[in-house]
Parts: C-alpha cells; sequence; structure tokens
C-alpha cells in the first residue's frame, strides 16, 4: 500500500541541492573509480602493494552508494513502508502499557543507531582531518594519484585534489551511515512491537481476570461492547487511515450478553478474543512490513557483504599497518547489518515464547485455538537476508569473518607482497 501526504511538498527541494549532489558523485566517480582503473593499471608491476590499498578504497566505497541507488530506485516504496509504520505507531493508545514498552526498546535502538552514526561518520572525519593536522602537504593516502593531477602535491594540483577527495570521502561515510541507521530504526520498531506485545500475551491473562472483576463491580452483566472504550484496550482511534487497521479484526467484536451462570467467564473469554485478535493482526503488519523491507534490500545486501568480504580481504592484504582506518568502516557494516538481524529475530522468538506462556490453558475452545495459530505464525521467524542466501545474525557474521580470513591467508602464501 503506498500512501501520499498531499500537504507535503515532496518537489520543493532546491534546485542547488540537486547541483551538489549531482558535483559529489562525480568527485566521488573520478576518485574512487576512474582514477583507481587508471592507477592500477599504469602502477601494478611497480607497487603492488599499495595497489591493493587502493583497490579496498574502492571497494569498500561502493557499498553505501548501492544502498543509495537501490533506495533512490526503490523511493516510492520506501515512503509507502514508512507511512504504514506511522499508521501502525498512530494506532497505539499514548501512555498504554504497551506504548510505554515500545519507547523503552526505541530508545534502545535510538542508541544503537547514533552509535553506528558515529563510528561511520567518526572514522571519514578522522581519515579527512589527519593529513591536515600532520607537518607539510598531504592527502589521505600520500602515494594516491588521480587522474590529470600528477605531480599531486604541488600546487594546484594539491588543493583539487584535496577538495575532490573531502567530497568523495564525504559521500563514502554518509551514505552507507544514514541509510544503514534508516534501516536500523524502521527494523527496531518491528523489534519494539514484538517485544511489548509479548509483554502484552504475558499479561493477558491477569488483565482479562481484572476486567471482569471491574465489570461485575460496575454492573454485573454488562455486554462486552458497552465496555470496549475502557482503560484495557490499548489501540487508539487517532488514525483515520484504515488501510491497515480497518479491517474487521481491529473493530470491537459484538458479543451477546452472557448468561448469569457463567458470567465471569463469558466476559473473561470475550475479553481474550478481542486482545488476540487485535495483537495477531499487529503480528500480521510487522511481518508483511519486513518482508516489503527484505524484497527492497535483499539485493543490496547481497552486493555489500559481496564487497566488504573482498574490501576487507584487500585491506588484510594491504597490512593493518596501512589499513587500520579503513578496517572499522567495512567491519562495523557487516556487523551492524547482522546485528539488526539478530535482534529482530530475538524478539520474533521472545514473542513465540509468550503466545506459548499466555495462560492458554486456562482459554476457551475457540481462544485455545486462536492461540494455536498465533504461535505457528510466530515459529516462521522473521528474518532480514541477501537474497535468501545468508540470513543476517550472529552466525552469518562469524562466517563472514572466518571467510574473509581464510581468504586472506591463502592469498597472502601465494602472493610476494
Amino acid at each position: 500500500m503506498l500512501l501520499y501526504y498531499p500537504e507535503v511538498d515532496w518537489t520543493g527541494i532546491s534546485p542547488l541541492t540537486y547541483l551538489f549532489t549531482l558535483v559529489t558523485f562525480g568527485f566521488y566517480f573520478y576518485a574512487y573509480n576512474l582514477s583507481t582503473i587508471w592507477f592500477i593499471y599504469f602502477h601494478a608491476e611497480s607497487d603492488l602493494l599499495f595497489c591493493i590499498l587502493i583497490l579496498s578504497l574502492s571497494i569498500s566505497s561502493h557499498i553505501g552508494v548501492i544502498k543509495m541507488l537501490y533506495m533512490y530506485v526503490n523511493s516510492q516504496k520506501l515512503r509507502g513502508i514508512v507511512a504504514d509504520y506511522l499508521i501502525c505507531d498512530a494506532a497505539i493508545l499514548p501512555g498504554s502499557r504497551l506504548d510505554n514498552n515500545i519507547k523503552v526498546t526505541l530508545r534502545k535502538v535510538k542508541k544503537r543507531a547514533a552509535i553506528y552514526w558515529l563510528i561511520i561518520i567518526g572514522n571519514g572525519i578522522v581519515y579527512m582531518v589527519v593529513p591536515l593536522l600532520t607537518p607539510g602537504r598531504h592527502i589521505t593516502e600520500d602515494e594516491q594519484i588521480l587522474w590529470g593531477l600528477d605531480p599531486t602535491l604541488e600546487s594546484p594540483n594539491y588543493e583539487i585534489t584535496t577538495i575532490i577527495l573531502w567530497f568523495a570521502v564525504g559521500l563514502t561515510v554518509y551514505a552507507p551511515a544514514n541509510i544503514t541507521g534508516f534501516l536500523i530504526i524502521i527494523v527496531g520498531y518491528t523489534e519494539a512491537q514484538m517485544l511489548a506485545l509479548s509483554e502484552e500475551l504475558l499479561y493477558l491473562w491477569d488483565d482479562a481476570q481484572n476486567h471482569c472483576r471491574k465489570i461485575i463491580a460496575e454492573g454485573g452483566n454488562i455486554p462486552m461492547e458497552a465496555s470496549s472504550s475502557s482503560k484495557t484496550n490499548f489501540f487508539s482511534r487517532r488514525s483515520k487511515d484504515s488501510g491497515i487497521f480497518g479491517g474487521p479484526s481491529f473493530k470491537d467484536n459484538a458479543t451477546t450478553a452472557p448468561s448469569a451462570a457463567s458470567v465471569q467467564e463469558k466476559i473473561i473469554n470475550d475479553f481474550i478474543k478481542q486482545r488476540l485478535v487485535r495483537i495477531a493482526k499487529m503480528h500480521a503488519v510487522n511481518i508483511n512490513l519486513i518482508i516489503r523491507i527484505e524484497n527492497i534490500f535483499e539485493y543490496a545486501m547481497a552486493f555489500e557483504f559481496t564487497l566488504l568480504s573482498a574490501g576487507l580481504i584487500a585491506e588484510l592484504l594491504g597490512g593493518l599497518e596501512n589499513t587500520y582506518d579503513e578496517v572499522p568502516f567495512a567491519l562495523a557494516q557487516v556487523a551492524m547489518d547482522c546485528i539488526t538481524g539478530q535482534k529482530l529475530i530475538d524478539a520474533n522468538a521472545v514473542f513465540a515464547d509468550a503466545v506459548y506462556g499466555c495462560k492458554w490453558e486456562n482459554f476457551d475452545v475457540s481462544n485455545m485455538k486462536l492461540a494455536l495459530v498465533m504461535l505457528q505464525n510466530a515459529q516462521k521467524t522473521m528474518k532480514l537476508s541477501a537474497l535468501g542466501i545468508k540470513y543476517l545474525d550472529y552466525s552469518t557474521l562469524m562466517s563472514v569473518i572466518k571467510s574473509i580470513y581464510s581468504a586472506y591467508t591463502t592469498l597472502r602464501s601465494t602472493m610476494n607482497i
């Protein structure tokens, strides 16, 4: 589903912004593509070690740019996903237990995204600032030569080279920092909802009993629809959009007045049914959102892992004493993608355990069947993957690091570096 906000002027971007972006991409392509190919072609035999270093820089720099291109191509779909996440958030009753638990997890997600952003951006700032603080004329890599700007350290070639590399490095770190940060936040919101819904399931039986006692105390045999607006409802009517929450599952279920002989059981099971239906609906919505995110980024993730692996191998071959400031940039991206995927898997596992631990044995047969369906759906773990080949989790991170080191040791033993 794709939503639009007519009050937002998506076309009101200054032409200078487009010009700045075009210039930045031009400088990036010139510094890390064209000049790299030219340098390796003419200097590979004379300085193989530095050619490997330049190649590792070029490979690692493509990660964020490829993700940015994927986001641009799928920008309309991404806007729809973001809009649907906003609808999910608008449907939560402010101040409810569900809302508070979501916020607790989102604070952790925000810290995770902020730390990652600072690592990537900080790495780029250090990479650009160190040459300026070193006595004499220096660029990010002193032996690097841009096509047509040799000798590099003489004016005006030095000034031109420095400006071009600043633009290129800025794009190299800015793109992955913000795009991966975006993924951390939106996937983290699903993580937060799964953990918060798990808490609701664990308190479901107690909430139902408290609700029953309140209804009986207020008037005895009262139909459920008369009490559906009580504080036990954690869904708000703030959202006017019916695309996600407009189905019958999110409308108060009409119930007949319970008989005098089973008033408590009737009230409790009607409450449980309404709550289970709402939680199941929210779970289904989050599954759909994760699938849509994966469909957009699965190819980008596959390219990212391929490029990062190749880049890290080249950086290790170039020697850690020469690439110590580049390795954290590449390794942090692999690690954060896998951490994000693992956190989603863990949240899904917590939700599945909560479904089983919601005291379903006390429910009536209808609610038991509903809990069983929810358990079956929860056991189909929500995951992020790279083309469905590798799921992003801790085991994938370890296998990638192991594969990189194995490839490095093999190449190191066969190359005279």
